[in-house]
């Protein structure tokens, strides 16, 4: 089996981020949001995912990109795998509002430099 790169990291937690950006979209607000089981699952489901994939990225590349709070996402990943009933949907829903649209604009920056360097 051969390892996987970097770039299919990246792209993991794209996916994962557009998958919660489309369970969410017609979700008003908190409360809503916590109405619907379904999506809840579905979004810490992609949480861990988008955790899983930011865990495999390798530190030199992580220090590249210090804007994004790499602790942070796996330490996410870890509260939600492993303390499934701590799991604030307060913070859930701040961190798809807000933190999840800033993380993908970095990511797509990422993955277009890295995508850049491996065509030369």
């Amino acid at each position: 089996m051969s390892k996987r790169t970097p770039e299919l990291f990246v792209q993991d937690m794209l996916e994962a981020i557009e998958k919660i950006e489309r369970y969410t979209s017609s979700i008003e607000d908190l409360e809503d949001f916590m109405r619907e089981d379904m999506v809840v699952d579905a979004v810490l489901r992609n949480l861990e995912i988008i955790g899983e994939a930011a865990k495999n990225i390798p530190e030199d590349l992580r220090s590249k990109y210090g804007e994004i709070p790499w602790k942070r996402v796996v330490g996410l990943r870890n509260v939600v795998i492993h303390g499934y009933f701590a799991v604030d949907l307060e913070v859930v829903w701040v961190i798809v509002k807000r933190q999840l649209p800033e993380l993908k604009e970095v990511l797509l920056k990422m993955m277009e430099e890295l995508e850049r360097s491996e065509n030369k």
